[in-house]
């Protein structure tokens, strides 16, 4: 019998009404496992209204108790992350170490959202006139969204409802609807810590899900991961309809390899930045650029590294990189491979029409390696999403940043060097929102915030870090003045000498 994801709404599993499902397969296999309810936009508003009766209560609770439910929530979600990784591999493909990593990252988030008092002191300022303080407080905004991608299922909400919730909001979570069992799985994790019904809500669906809550009137604001394309589209209508908005779209991230560079370093970085989880994510190092000489030599030590990667089912744990999430996605990934030789590209390794001996239906691709690659080529162009690694070559250190800084996306970027100066030029010069020195993927700790620049961020926040506090509450400044007691009417007598 297959299975059936359906919302969760109010606090308990809510059976989809619309009569719309989609199906949820098995990467490895390409078998349909499950089956995931659309919400329609009557389910939407139930969702909201939720999210909005419950914010009533929560939004004035204390932050006591919201950082004690959120303290109980870390312990049960650190001893499930096992069967949360489990859920993630099954839907989404990637091998269960990567699962398991990405449960630690969202974790970071729950750390910071449980010290989320730091951040929400206020302050004051005395005297600033004859009896006159000002104070400054911040305060949460009511329901918010979240939209997030197939690619981390577990780890990209937990970027946002820890924080959103820590600091007084209630939510409503639209995740993927390709791998969507974990985020029920968390939702059944916050219930069991004693998170109050309507406190976190989560609704699966299409077009009409996410059209709904970029439109509803009680939705305050709008947390959103994708593509570039959909976040430029959830930035636009959201804030047409007067949302506050952060929407990350995608990357094209390069690392800068210099002379001068540990080779082997390098080569072990681009190889796991490149490769892991099969390239399905935003923060995958798809373009190396290579000054001077190193080209040759980088290449080659790339490749016998690559070549070297065991691919296979995400639950066999010899395996070091998984399928990829759909069969469509698999053939727009390997198309970018099969057009490169037309386009100028050198083809070093080509992953096409790879397949695993008795999983023939998976979603597999290979490892591809291109090298020599003009500006020109598709494959540089787009964001490709999968294992398929550039490398370009550039005689200069300037030639590759004003290579790097002509990118329309501006995500993450590193540079491999032993040269600090040369290092220190490059994050001042580079125009990328995250920047590694010899670190490949340089995805900030939960207590810095995470967002790139150009076309991979559309609106003023980053998310998590401070960023993520302020994203998730207004702020407010109170003007006061009392007069001085020795000024009480004639008759009160609050004990203060008025001779004074």
């Amino acid at each position: 019998m297959t299975k059936i994801v359906n919302h969760w709404i109010g606090g308990k599993t809510v059976e989809g009404a619309s009569g719309t499902y989609g199906p949820v397969t098995d990467p490895a296999t390409g078998a349909v496992t499950t089956k995931v309810a659309f919400a329609s936009v009557d389910e939407v508003d139930a969702a909201v209204q939720a999210a909005q009766e419950a914010y009533a209560t929560w939004g004035q609770s204390s932050l006591a108790k919201r950082t004690e439910i959120l303290f109980r929530f870390r312990a049960l979600l650190d001893a499930n992350r096992d069967a949360i990784a489990e859920l993630i591999t099954a839907e989404h493909g990637k091998v269960h170490s990567d699962a398991l990593g990405e449960v630690a990252r969202g974790l970071e988030i729950v750390d910071l959202a449980c010290g989320i008092n730091v951040q929400l002191k206020g302050e004051l300022s005395t005297q600033v006139a004859s009896r006159v303080d000002v104070s400054s407080i911040r305060q949460p905004l009511g329901v918010v969204a979240g939209i997030t991608p197939f690619n981390f299922p577990a780890m990209v909400p937990m970027w946002m409802f820890p924080i959103a919730i820590a600091t007084g909001n209630t939510f409503v979570l639209k995740p993927s609807e390709k791998d969507p069992s974990a985020s029920i799985k968390i939702a059944e994790l916050l219930a069991e810590a004693g998170l109050p019904d309507g406190v976190f809500n989560v609704v699966h669906g299409d077009k009409v899900a996410v059209d709904r809550l970029l439109e509803h009137p009680d939705v305050k604001a709008v947390s959103f991961v994708g593509s570039t394309p959909i976040a430029r589209y959830i930035h636009t209508t959201a804030s047409a309809n007067h949302k506050r908005v952060q929407a990350l779209g995608g990357a094209k991230n390069h690392m800068l390899v210099l002379p001068d560079a540990d080779l082997d370093a390098a080569a072990d970085a681009a190889v796991s930045a490149a490769y892991g989880s099969a390239g399905e994510r935003c923060m995958a190092i798809s373009a190396v650029v290579a000054v001077g000489s190193v080209g040759d030599e980088l290449v080659a030590k790339i490749r016998e590294r690559a070549e070297k990667i065991k691919i296979g089912p995400g639950n066999d744990p010899a395996s070091e990189m998984g399928p990829l999430i759909t069969a469509v996605h698999r053939d727009k990934v390997a198309s970018y491979v099969s057009g490169a030789a037309a386009e100028g590209c050198e083809v070093v390794l080509d992953g096409t029409g790879y397949t695993v001996d008795g999983f023939e239906d998976g979603h597999w691709i290979g490892i591809s390696l291109l090298d020599k690659v003009p500006t020109s080529a598709k494959a540089y162009q787009d964001e490709i999403f999968g294992p398929v690694l550039c490398v370009l070559r550039v005689d200069t250190y300037e030639e590759g940043v004003a290579l790097i800084n002509a990118s329309p996306f501006g995500n993450g970027t590193a540079i491999f060097t032993r040269d600090g100066g040369a290092a220190r030029r490059f994050q001042l010069e580079i125009e990328a929102g995250m920047v590694g020195v010899n670190v490949p993927i340089p995805v900030p700790v939960g207590y810095h915030s995470f967002g790139g620049w150009k076309d991979s961020l559309f609106g003023d926040h980053h998310i998590y870090g401070n960023d993520g506090t302020h994203f998730y509450t207004r702020g407010k400044v109170v003007t006061t003045r009392w007069p001085d007691p020795s000024e009480a009417p004639a008759g009160v007598d609050l004990g203060f000498p008025r001779n004074h």
